[in-house]
């Protein structure tokens, strides 16, 4: 069910699931009710349900490989954009007094977790989907710069498993154009065509933000046990997962 899952920080967790958990996407050729049934039951694993709390659940977004940004406060309808963050409210309550879960999907593109501290010690979460476009469009600071302006300090990133530089291929001019704006994306795929590096990209671009990457994954392409568009296009998604516990 899970590729990679630890507790990165005192009661912050993250995790990346493999085909064993299921597609998780609405937006595929799947079963939407199976589908719930699926992240319910990931849910449960990982115990959102035994929160103090009530019932928590992981927000997902309507990813569009742009740069949006969007707040989360609490659990509802899936945003269109591809980072979120959430934090702890101002004013807890007895329903909410953590910072929401957040969930970003993938199946070649740079699955990035976010964790950070504000100055109340407490977590400050994001969750980014990196493809192409979105590395281009600087998703990733942005994402960065809004945990900041919400008070975020000693940010780490955990990238997930994404198609790797040596078996990403594009066109030559595709490959000029992202690499004339992140040159450590310049790549070759391992038969020698023109690729791109999305991986170390996003590692380059937080880089320059001071934010250390505490996990990179394996290449989707070259797992089975991942879903990859590049190698089938019509897969499934597995999920990257931030959340707290107490």
């Amino acid at each position: 069910m899970f590729w990679w899952r630890n507790e990165v920080r005192p009661g912050v967790s993250v995790a990346f699931t493999d085909t064993g958990a299921g597609n998780l996407a609405l937006h595929v050729q799947d079963n939407p009710s199976e589908v719930m049934a699926r992240r319910a039951r990931l849910e449960q694993v990982i115990g959102l349900d035994n929160h103090g709390s009530g019932k928590r659940h992981f927000q997902y977004m309507d990813q569009v490989h742009g740069n949006h940004v969007e707040f989360i406060e609490g659990h509802g309808p899936g945003p269109t954009a591809d980072a979120m963050v959430s934090a702890a409210p101002a004013r807890p309550t007895a329903s909410s007094g953590s910072a929401q879960p957040l969930a970003v999907m993938v199946a070649d593109c740079v699955p990035i977790l976010l964790v950070g501290t504000d100055a109340n010690s407490s977590p400050v979460l994001a969750a980014v989907h990196a493809g192409r476009p979105g590395v281009a469009s600087a998703v990733v600071p942005a994402a960065v710069t809004d945990m900041q302006r919400r008070g975020a300090a000693d940010i780490a990133a955990w990238l997930g498993p994404s198609v790797c530089g040596s078996c990403y291929e594009v066109p030559e001019q595709l490959r000029a154009e992202v690499a004339a704006k992140i040159p450590e994306t310049w790549s070759s795929t391992s038969w020698g065509t023109p690729a791109l590096d999305l991986p170390a990209g996003v590692r380059a671009q937080l880089a320059a933000l001071n934010v250390p990457v505490e996990y990179s994954g394996e290449c989707t392409l070259e797992n089975d046990s991942l879903f990859s568009y590049r190698r089938n296009s019509l897969t499934g998604r597995f999920a990257g997962l931030v959340w707290t516990h107490d």
